[in-house]
């Protein structure tokens, strides 16, 4: 799932700020959500959280990620 969709899917439980971080270690920022992709977050699917508590590991589309999109 692109950046822009998850942090869509966060903010329809009631929390608005949730954070993204470059996977591939670069520390790029995340200007255009939608050209980011998805590879990991913190916590897992299905857990309870509060603001600021989500974190989404990011790579850019075409990159080298692990879920090989």
């Amino acid at each position: 799932m692109n950046l822009q969709d998850a942090q869509d899917r966060i903010q329809e439980t009631g929390v608005f700020f949730s954070r993204s971080h470059d996977a591939t270690g670069k520390d790029r920022f995340q200007v255009l959500d939608r050209n980011w992709l998805v590879v990991a977050q913190s916590p897992s699917q299905g857990a309870s959280i509060g603001e600021g508590d989500a974190v989404l590991e990011v790579v850019k589309y075409g990159e080298s990620n692990p879920c090989g999109i």
